[in-house]
């Protein structure tokens, strides 16, 4: 039942009755606000993936590359064939289509290439990123051991893959890292993004990481699309391997491309809050970094780098 209300005339009025009345000018004004506010609608667009079948995507790829933690239930050898094919059959219609909206997007705004060189090229990376399937597991196997072997409070592999937020973001990368190779545009980023929102880690899908990469905690951790880290090494929260500064144009835009982030050699630990900038900055291999350091410059091999202690003031609350 609508609420009444009794305006100052003494008569009473259905609260639903004013909700009517003004239901027209408000619908008026938002669509003036489609019309006056460009960039941010999608009317008479390409339909673009929604994060919601990204993150739809995300649950089924996990689920195939860490059966029986993520979704799918324990295999067993006899139904096995029957379970993985059915979700690779699935996982491909649903990639197949993503990628292609991606593509067709791009094509038309660019005025690129026809909608059949699309949905070929969609075919391709798709089937590209299933195959690779096997070997982005023996990937995941080792970054999942350095977790254990690199925290104390880590009491199994289980413990790492069901509870570590990094075992979501690193995974999320590895996938989404294909696609970008693969040249195909949003679905990437929307791909690491999804996995950003779950465990604040921020992992850009186009930095390039090597073998056993692990991310202690997490929380706060940046690594930025031009970013280059080597194998064995190991980040803690708050880690910001990030931009140094932007060039801009006459116009005084920013220009975006170029190496704009650092890169690390192997066997690296960098502790929390360190922040590491500029495409050329090198950490050299199996150097240590200090938590909260302030790095422009590169650093050589086999370097261990503090700050200097605080100052601590000390007064008596009594």
């Amino acid at each position: 039942m609508s609420r009444q209300t009794k305006p100052s005339n003494g008569e009473l009025v259905r609260a639903g009755d004013t909700w009517n009345s003004s239901l027209p000018d408000l619908v008026s004004r938002i669509l003036g606000s489609y019309q006056d506010q460009g960039g941010i609608n999608l009317r008479e667009q390409q339909n673009l993936p929604s994060r919601k079948e990204v993150g739809d995507l995300l649950d089924d790829l996990l689920a195939l590359v860490f059966p029986g933690y993520f979704g799918l239930r324990g295999i067993s050898k006899s139904d096995a064939p029957y379970v993985v094919g059915n979700a690779l059959n699935s996982l491909y219609e649903l990639l197949e289509d993503l990628i292609e909206r991606c593509l067709k997007y791009e094509c038309t705004k660019d005025e690129k290439c026809s909608v059949d060189i699309c949905a070929e090229k969609a075919h391709e990376v798709a089937l590209d990123l299933l195959s690779k399937i096997p070997k982005i597991r023996e990937y995941l196997a080792e970054d999942i051991q350095a977790a254990y072997d690199g925290d104390p409070a880590a009491k199994s592999l289980h413990d790492v893959i069901l509870s570590y937020p990094a075992v979501v973001a690193i995974a999320t990368y590895r996938l989404a890292h294909e696609v970008y190779e693969d040249g195909v545009p949003l679905l990437p980023r929307m791909m690491t993004e999804k996995a950003h929102s779950l465990t604040g880690i921020d992992i850009h899908p186009g930095a390039k990481i090597g073998r056993s990469f692990f991310i202690d905690h997490g929380t706060g951790t940046v690594v930025g699309e031009t970013a280059v880290i080597g194998n064995n090494v190991k980040l803690y929260q708050g880690v910001t391997l990030g931009a140094l500064s932007f060039p801009k144009d006459k116009r005084g835009k920013i220009i975006k491309g170029g190496k704009r982030h650092p890169t690390i050699e192997d066997n690296v630990v960098i502790y929390a809050g360190a922040t590491i900038l500029g495409g050329k900055t090198v950490i050299g291999h199996d150097c240590v970094i200090g938590g909260n350091c302030w790095i422009v410059d590169s650093v050589a091999a086999n370097t261990k780098v503090t700050e200097n202690p605080p100052q601590h003031r000390y007064q008596n609350c009594a």
